[in-house]
């Protein structure tokens, strides 16, 4: 029996090409690279702040491969988009092409997607997360009304992580630094961060094992509901990026 119309799969989003503009080095572990070229012609851009395209590379087997990334920016005058993607040495395969890239070289994405913007109904915000939802977190905290209140607590290895970011005065940023990667250490923080008065909006992204250990702290212990979270894993540690994506089928990978 043919399936209706309601129950067909979306056609795959385009295939789009870029060009990289212009690089930077914003700490020891990040990397912006901004992107531009015919490709922007067709980028159909999204109101969320967490959105995110899959960008295409060829594996060590030849074979392609795509991950998955935050676009921290787009700026429509310019007609660029800006990623930031976190670099530790030769370790992955983004990280060290984004290390490298030189103005000109291609690159080929997908999206984009996208599923979180701050909402100015919210009596206050929080947000946290490590550097891998620092695109993210940084592109809610510009989107906030002027008189937005909260806090944002972003787990690094170590103070020269931090970076600038704008946030409304009413916003508190804590660089929480944290070497030992235990997972239970920025649930720990957010115990201690002061709760406010009304009904809070959650956006909380970053290293599996540490996003199912603040879902215990705001389901178990703050009785929140789903509706007021944003709550997923964007990597694994110990995991590479493939076993991560297929993890997300099985029981350790689900964050809810």
């Amino acid at each position: 029996m043919a399936l209706s119309s309601r129950t067909t799969a979306r056609p795959p989003r385009p295939t789009l090409e870029f060009e990289v503009v212009a690089s930077e080095r914003l700490s020891p572990h990040l990397v912006r690279i901004t992107l531009g070229g015919d490709g922007f012609a067709q980028f159909e851009d999204r109101p969320e702040t967490d959105k995110y395209a899959k960008l295409k590379f060829t594996g060590a087997d030849g074979l392609p491969v795509t991950r998955t990334y935050t676009i921290r920016r787009v700026d429509h005058e310019a007609r660029t988009l800006t990623i930031d993607f976190v670099v530790h040495g030769d370790e992955g395969l983004a990280g060290p092409w984004a290390a490298a890239a030189q103005g000109g070289e291609r690159l080929s994405l997908m999206g984009p997607g996208g599923g979180y913007s701050p909402d100015a109904d919210a009596d206050w915000h929080l947000l946290a997360g490590d550097l891998s939802a620092v695109p993210a977190i940084a592109a809610a905290l510009e989107a906030l009304p002027v008189d937005a209140v909260g806090t944002a607590v972003i787990e690094i290895d170590g103070p020269e992580g931090e970076i600038p970011l704008s946030a409304p005065a009413g916003v508190t940023v804590v660089w929480l630094v944290d070497a030992s990667h235990d997972p239970e250490h920025l649930a720990a923080a957010l115990r201690n961060v002061e709760w406010r008065e009304g009904r809070v909006q959650v956006f909380a992204h970053g290293e599996r094992e540490s996003m199912k250990a603040i879902r215990r702290v705001l389901f178990d212990e703050r009785g929140l509901e789903r509706g007021q979270v944003s709550l997923s894993g964007y990597w694994a540690r110990g995991r590479t990026e493939d076993r991560f994506q297929a993890e997300k089928r099985e029981p350790i990978g689900q964050i809810l």
